[in-house]
């Protein structure tokens, strides 16, 4: 049954209430905004809040839905939009102060458009890293979206802000974008459901600087919910030219249908990574799960490569287009830790890059084979649960940048196949585990059937509130 506050209801509750009349989109929307007013502060979730713009999106809404004609298939659910994508009428800063004085946007993004179209209420835009370049969320801006589970910790980036926002109910639905992690990695940490579409899925305008490594997806606190959004998202927009051609499907049909029979790959490491022994020792008992839904779960060592070195260099190359665009003046403003990545993306000469995009394809083709043999990949979403708030590495570890510690989220934005994480547990001191399960390209529906079948058999709790620190 639903939670008594509705700001914590799922967008598919929601929906069952409005069409019976039970409850009304103004009442959601004003739940969702004292729940902004009240946290926020605390947890940095959000750039920017239009209250007043949701409550008149709100209130069409009610008056739709009381003449039985709604306008779309998510109309009256709130929702919100990362500070990364274009929102008509709102000034997208992208966590930088390089953007002062920008006008407002003239235009939404496809995924936007695709929200407003559906008839949801637009809360505000979520909180990013500059330019979304790094794994965590803190910005020149002065903003970090903190740990609802802890305050003291981060929250994970890009998206964090949207995490944040999903895991304490301001907002049902809510618009994330994943470069090398950026969904799976704040999701995981905060403890909610967050998945990266096959690349092409859901249209992207502008391009993103990031290139065919950048997926935009649905980030929510159930699994439902995700392919609720998706179908909304993943509609065609002309203005991207990679996107897949457009699909009559609905992704909740067959979503209960199980993976009873199916053969599951499941790796702690992909053979390279280190992992905290906490962390192993969740997801072991998550395969555990998988098993006794029917999976046929085989351990082994997939047998791939470590492809930072080609990630990094498309990345890092890609920071360096990025920050050649800002007047020169104006760079003093950025983030010292993108300014340093530009600096080694700058070096790369073109043959260099030419070789990258070669190793970027025999690394993907070399993901895609395993699919072959098995239906799905799991691994750990993260491995090591979430550090202090405003490092981009673990203090007093052995990393230097970001990419060092995702090393199991990005290798699925090289090689663009679906992967979504759902919460499988926590550690000693209460912070989230993620399950991150992986399907072949264009195995989006089966992706989200195998998240939905373990979060209905292994439920976690969300935070009702932010948690002070522990550290």
């Amino acid at each position: 049954m639903p939670l008594s506050d509705p700001a914590l209801w799922s967008a598919c509750e929601l929906l069952c209430a409005f069409r019976r009349r039970t409850l009304s989109p103004v009442e959601v929307t004003q739940a969702c905004l004292a729940r902004i007013h009240r946290f926020d502060p605390q947890v940095g979730a959000f750039a920017w809040v239009d209250e007043e713009g949701a409550l008149a999106s709100a209130r069409a809404s009610e008056e739709r839905w009381q003449r039985g004609c709604p306008m779309g298939p998510l109309d009256g659910v709130p929702a919100t939009v990362k500070d990364l994508t274009l929102q008509r009428g709102s000034v997208t800063r992208r966590g930088s102060r390089t953007t002062e004085g920008a006008a407002p946007d003239s235009e939404d993004a496809p995924a936007v458009a695709r929200l407003r179209e559906a008839g949801a209420v637009l809360l505000g835009k979520t909180t990013t890293p500059e330019f979304g370049w790094k794994g965590v969320t803190d910005n020149p801006l002065g903003q970090i979206a903190r740990n609802p589970w802890d305050l003291s910790r981060t929250a994970g980036g890009s998206s964090g802000g949207a995490a944040v926002a999903a895991a304490l109910g301001m907002g049902a639905l809510h618009q994330g974008s994943d470069g090398g992690g950026s969904i799976r990695i704040p999701a995981a940490f905060t403890g909610i459901v967050g998945l990266k579409p096959t690349f092409g899925r859901v249209p992207l305008w502008p391009p993103s600087p990031f290139g065919t490594l950048a997926h935009v997806g649905p980030m929510t606190r159930t699994v439902e919910d995700a392919a609720l959004m998706l179908n909304v998202l993943a509609r065609p927009d002309r203005r991207d030219w990679t996107a897949l051609p457009p699909q009559e499907l609905d992704y909740r049909i067959g979503l209960a249908g199980g993976i009873r029979g199916r053969t599951v790959l499941a790796s702690f490491d992909l053979g390279y990574a280190k992992v905290d022994p906490e962390v192993a020792a969740v997801f072991a008992q998550a395969l555990d799960v998988v098993r006794d839904l029917g999976a046929r779960v085989i351990e082994r060592d997939p047998g791939v490569v470590d492809a930072r070195s080609i990630f990094e260099g498309l990345w890092f190359s890609a920071a360096a287009y990025l920050v050649a665009q800002i007047p020169a003046e104006r760079h003093h403003l950025l983030d010292p830790g993108l300014r340093a990545i530009a600096e080694e993306g700058a070096r790369i000469d073109a043959f260099a890059l030419h070789r990258l995009h070669l190793e970027r394809a025999a690394f993907a083709a070399r993901i895609e084979a395993l699919f072959a043999e098995f239906d799905l990949l799991l691994t750990p979403t993260v491995p090591i649960a979430a550090f202090a708030a405003g490092h981009e590495v673990p203090p007093g570890g052995p990393y230097r940048r970001w990419t060092e510690w995702t090393p199991l989220t990005w290798p699925f934005n090289l090689g663009q196949q679906p992967a979504l994480t759902v919460p499988c547990g926590f550690t000693r001191e209460g912070l989230p585990v993620g399950l991150q399960i992986v399907g072949p390209k264009y195995a989006d529906a089966l992706v989200l059937r195998a998240g939905y079948a373990f979060a209905s058999a292994c439920p976690q709790p969300l935070p009702a509130e932010p948690r002070q620190s522990s550290l």
